[in-house]
């Protein structure tokens, strides 16, 4: 899938609170119908329906 993001693990402890880093998995489990919405209202309301 072209829109997954690539998830890293790191060694310190500080850099496990970044952003990219804690979404990464929670974004690649999205049903690809959820990312590949066409606008931001369709996105949010198939992520509530995922959620």
């Amino acid at each position: 899938n072209r829109c997954k993001l690539k998830h890293r693990k790191f060694n310190l402890h500080m850099r496990k609170n970044f952003f990219p880093v804690r979404v990464t998995e929670h974004w690649n489990r999205l049903a690809r119908e959820v990312v590949e919405s066409p606008s931001l209202e369709i996105f949010k309301s198939c992520l509530d329906m995922t959620l």
